[in-house]
C-alpha cells in the first residue's frame, strides 16, 4: 500500500476571494499582522501496489483528470 498526499493550490495571480475573507476573519479575531492567505485543497490517498513510479503517474494523472483544475491551480505529489 502507498499513501500520497496532493496538495492544490491556486496559481499565483489568481484571485483568491476566500483566502482574502480568511485573511479579513483572523484580523477580526485579534490576529495581527497576517497578510497574503491562499487557501488551498489536501488530499490524502491510499493506493494499492508498491511501484512508487506507477502510482506517481497515477497521481499525476488523477489531479490532471480531476483533482486539479490545471488552468487555475497548482498540485504537488508527496508520496511515502
Amino acid at each position: 500500500m502507498i499513501k500520497a498526499r496532493v496538495t492544490v493550490t491556486l496559481k499565483n495571480g489568481v484571485l483568491d476571494p476566500q483566502g482574502k475573507a480568511i485573511e479579513g476573519a483572523l484580523g477580526a479575531l485579534g490576529f495581527s499582522g497576517v497578510g497574503h492567505v491562499r487557501q488551498g485543497k489536501v488530499f490524502d490517498l491510499e493506493l494499492e501496489g508498491a511501484d512508487k513510479a506507477k502510482a506517481e503517474a497515477d497521481l499525476k494523472a488523477m489531479c490532471e483528470k480531476l483533482l486539479a483544475n490545471t488552468v487555475i491551480e497548482n498540485f504537488a505529489i508527496a508520496i511515502d
